[in-house]
């Protein structure tokens, strides 16, 4: 319980480091809350009057007799008046304090939130590929779109209304003792007895949230995996067994939910006891006290609620702290993806690449997922810029892996990738990675227009290159005869378009890159012969003047390259002579 408690404080202090841009913020709401006890003060007063001066034959309080002249307060009817108009003068400004404590949590809160999604989208990217192939790309999602909402849950909606409740607190103690030590010590003799039950159900939430929590992002998984592959289930019919497991983990969150209600309603039901008790106890002494002519009536009104006040502090401090627990489950849980650690690192000092040549050479490169199975063994190569290599082999072979190698996604176990005579560790990642143009088996579209999916591996680029780009690569007369011409939005995945139609754009993108190594990942498998003809001489140019790896079994593209490097085991078994593409004829 003990370490629990001290990773809860750690997990705070990173919250208010998060927080420290909007402390200003903080303050204000801090300083608005500050306005509350002195009007909860003035709140009772109007009755108390009305009982004791109006009703009643006391003379007015003190504080009237300085504002107001003699002859006011003669006769009960200005006193009346006093009354409702105080009524009202401390109802507007309850509403008017409410409601900028109200504008300024909302804009700190969303604020502290956006920030921190920003900074834990950021960090995801950086991940590695394998933390996301292991992890799955829906637990980031939940922890990025909803764990980072606890920054405002403990930070605005917790911490500071927790502070103000405990000055209004003492605020209330004093004002009360002045009025009635007595009855002030019965009232907080029940104070031990919530903290305990708060201390007791605090860890306990906390540990149950954890768990709904990650019950929501098992929920979250199934539904993006199924609408993932809604072409699959369909065809396989498959709509009421993935309703049926989406039923399940959702039934667990349901119980989970309930379970963790069920805590939080018997911690609410004991405070609330405890608070009853100690309001019985005050009134009975208070009542007892009026009988024997120690307190006048409308003093026991005032008593009463300045005691009501003072216990509300204290539930909006139980309150505060469940909320904070359920904010410490989530924050724990956006730390932990904030907290891990790329396996591909940037070292510090690393070297700057405008332009590479395009020299590659693989010097004795091993690699498995796991050390003890590995992929690609001992595998050593030596490509000189602008040539051209075919990569078979038959399925896991290691084909995909070792393209994922020279774009660094991963580092070699044992051995090392060299480009221009620099091991590829040695650059900028950001540099590094703009060496490459990258066409794969299945081409990622953007929800964009077209224009935009071509140009975003060159963000900004005029719509000149751009179409120009889409004319080398056969996609110009297509994309012109589109109702919108370049700005047709081709709709999630690019899934308005064809497969051909799409895989021309993927390419156009390629071109308008213009790396000096390309990647061709299975470009045409998924293409019938007729499309795949239609595309060869636009592969050919964008192959033309770059260091090319093809990823492919048809014979067509492979007839292209100048080695062809087989991958029966994860070893090389290379035939045919290596020869630039750069002493070709031009195509």
């Amino acid at each position: 319980m003990t370490q629990g408690r001290g990773r809860n404080w750690r997990l705070f202090v990173r919250l208010l480091v998060l927080a420290r841009p909007y402390w200003w913020h903080l303050a204000g709401i801090f300083a608005l809350g500050m306005v509350a006890p002195p009007l909860a003060l003035l709140a009772p007063v109007p009755l108390a009057l009305v009982i004791d001066s109006v009703l009643g034959q006391r003379p007015p309080m003190s504080f009237l007799r300085l504002l107001l002249p003699d002859s006011w307060l003669a006769s009960p009817g200005p006193i009346l008046a006093v009354a409702a108009v105080m009524i009202v003068a401390v109802a507007l400004l309850n509403l008017t304090q409410s409601l900028c404590i109200w504008l300024l949590q909302t804009y700190a809160g969303e604020k502290l939130v956006v920030e921190f999604r920003a900074l834990l989208f950021r960090h995801a990217q950086r991940l590695s590929l394998a933390y996301h192939d292991r992890r799955g790309v829906t637990d980031s999602l939940y922890r990025i779109q909803y764990d980072t909402m606890s920054v405002q849950a403990v930070t605005v909606n917790g911490v500071v209304p927790l502070v103000t409740a405990l000055v209004t607190l003492a605020g209330m103690v004093a004002v009360i003792s002045i009025l009635n030590w007595q009855l002030t010590l019965i009232a907080l003799a029940i104070c031990p007895l919530i903290y305990a039950v708060a201390r007791r159900y605090g860890d306990r939430l906390q540990s149950m949230w954890e768990s709904v929590k990650d019950l929501d992002s098992h929920s979250m998984a199934v539904v993006q995996e199924t609408l993932s592959a809604v072409r699959v289930v369909k065809a396989f019919g498959q709509e009421s067994r993935e309703h049926g497991r989406f039923l399940d983990q959702s039934t667990q969150r349901v119980r989970g939910q309930i379970a963790l209600a069920r805590t939080e309603a018997t911690m609410d039901l004991l405070i609330g006891v405890l608070l009853a008790v100690g309001t019985a106890a005050v009134l009975v002494v208070g009542v007892l006290s009026v009988q024997a002519g120690r307190l006048s009536l409308g003093q026991l009104v005032i008593v009463m609620s300045y005691i009501a006040q003072l216990y509300e502090p204290l539930r909006t401090m139980s309150k505060r702290l469940a909320e904070i627990q359920s904010g410490l489950a989530g924050a724990g849980r956006a730390f932990e993806l904030l907290d891990e650690l790329p396996e591909v690192a940037e070292k510090p000092g690393a070297l700057p690449l405008v332009r590479a040549k395009g020299h590659l050479q693989l010097q004795n490169v091993s690699f498995g997922y796991t050390p003890e199975h590995l992929i690609l063994k001992q595998i050593s190569l030596d490509v000189p810029p602008g040539a051209r290599v075919a990569v078979r082999g038959p399925t896991g072979s290691g084909k995909t892996t070792l393209i994922s190698l020279l774009m660094r996604f991963f580092d070699p176990l044992e051995g090392a990738i060299l480009l221009d005579g620099h091991d590829l560790r040695d650059y900028r990642l950001a540099d590094l990675r703009r060496q490459f143009a990258l066409v794969l088996q299945e081409p990622v579209l953007f929800s964009a227009s077209i224009a935009e999916n071509i140009a975003y591996g060159r963000p900004g680029a005029p719509m000149k290159a751009i179409v120009e780009a889409a004319r080398l690569a056969e996609a110009d007369a297509f994309i012109r005869s589109l109702p919108a011409g370049y700005n047709t939005h081709v709709g999630e995945r690019g899934m308005s378009l064809s497969g051909g139609e799409r895989q021309r754009i993927a390419l156009a993108r390629a071109f308008l890159r213009d790396a000096p190594i390309l990647i061709l990942d299975e470009p045409t498998s998924a293409l019938d012969l007729q499309t795949e003809s239609r595309l060869m001489e636009a592969l050919a140019r964008l192959m033309h003047n770059r260091t090319s790896f093809v990823v492919s079994h048809r014979m067509s593209l492979l007839d292209l390259c100048d080695l062809h490097l087989e991958l029966p085991d994860g070893r090389v078994q290379s035939a045919g002579k290596i020869t630039p593409a750069t002493t070709r004829e031009d195509l």
